[in-house]
């Protein structure tokens, strides 16, 4: 549709696997970057993140020409491995399948 504007907001909480308490405060802020980067290497603009020891929220602008479900499984495996090849867990270090909860507003506009 010509002139169609979006505006989308999603709100994903997503938690570590058995609900541990895997994420450190020496490492959160890296984590962080890491995932606001792969957000933007997508398109999509976070707007804000942060996460507990067993969880994480992310609130970001979506745009619509990607699957919600495609850009969550990236995040979900690209931060997992990252976490991964820095050893910044003892174990390996999991999401869990299926945890991520979605709060979901958006908007369209004509003109």
């Amino acid at each position: 549709m010509a002139n169609t504007y979006t505006q989308i907001h999603i709100q994903c909480v997503m938690a570590v696997k058995y609900r541990a308490s895997l994420i450190q405060p020496d490492w959160k802020e890296q984590l962080q970057k890491y995932i606001t980067g792969i957000i933007q290497n997508y398109g999509h603009k976070m707007l804000a993140i942060n996460n507990m020891p067993d969880h994480l929220h992310m609130f970001f602008g979506f745009r619509p020409n990607q699957s919600l479900a495609d850009l969550i499984r990236i995040v979900k495996s690209e931060s997992t491995k990252w976490i991964n090849d820095k050893q910044f867990t003892p174990a390996v270090f999991n999401c869990r399948r299926d945890m991520a909860h979605f709060h979901i507003r958006g908007r369209m506009y004509k003109r």
